[in-house]
């Protein structure tokens, strides 16, 4: 089982950044993707942006332009850059991985962006 421990979320003004991190321990091997998510309101959490093992991403189109997922492997971290932020980005954010033994959710981290 793969541990995830979320950070870097605060209270920003809109149009500031943050960088949240994603640490991973545990049983890291086989992973297929690497996502982070945040609530969506009377809806399913919304897919904020992914990270495959091969390298490729994906974003919802209300973070793409601003937000961007990258990882270092030799920390076994994911981290989200998210700048330029919005009123509307606040919200716990995620972080989930799905590997070939199973998959983890992370505790979450807060970001709040006032206008």
């Amino acid at each position: 089982q793969v541990h995830l421990v979320e950070s870097g979320g605060g209270s920003v003004q809109a149009g500031g950044s943050l960088r949240l991190s994603c640490a991973a321990s545990g049983q890291i091997v086989g992973i297929y993707v690497i996502n982070w998510y945040r609530p969506a309101p009377g809806k399913q959490p919304e897919l904020v942006a992914g990270l495959t093992s091969s390298g490729s991403t994906n974003y919802a189109d209300s973070v793409k332009g601003r937000f961007t997922i990258s990882r270092d492997n030799a920390k076994n971290t994911v981290y989200l850059q998210m700048n330029s932020l919005k009123p509307e980005d606040t919200g716990v954010y995620y972080c989930y991985v799905a590997t070939s033994k199973g998959s983890s959710w992370g505790q979450g981290t807060q970001v709040t962006v006032s206008s």
